[in-house]
């Protein structure tokens, strides 16, 4: 093997090392982002401490709330993509 092959797959090696840390970085921003709605939705929807079943109302503000945080940040997400590919060009 000479050379050149070697920097081919060290490459390779760091491009697949550099994508793994890119799913994984999105896994993380993910779980963060569950674990901000849920703190948010639970602190504004629940009263009281918690019973075995949900109430149709908490229910309801419950799935209102992480309705909201998900089209909100589907909102950002789509703006700062456009930002970006206007700024491409």
């Amino acid at each position: 093997m000479d050379g050149f092959d070697l920097n081919s797959s060290e490459n390779a090696d760091a491009s697949e090392l550099q994508r793994m840390i890119a799913i994984e970085q999105q896994k993380a921003q993910f779980q963060a982002q569950v674990h901000n709605f849920t703190d948010v939705c639970w602190d504004k929807c629940m009263e009281g401490s918690p019973s075995s079943k949900l109430d149709s109302r908490t229910e309801t503000c419950l799935v209102n709330c992480v309705d909201r945080f998900i089209d909100t940040t589907l909102s950002i997400t789509n703006r700062f993509t456009q930002m970006v590919q206007k700024g491409a060009h």
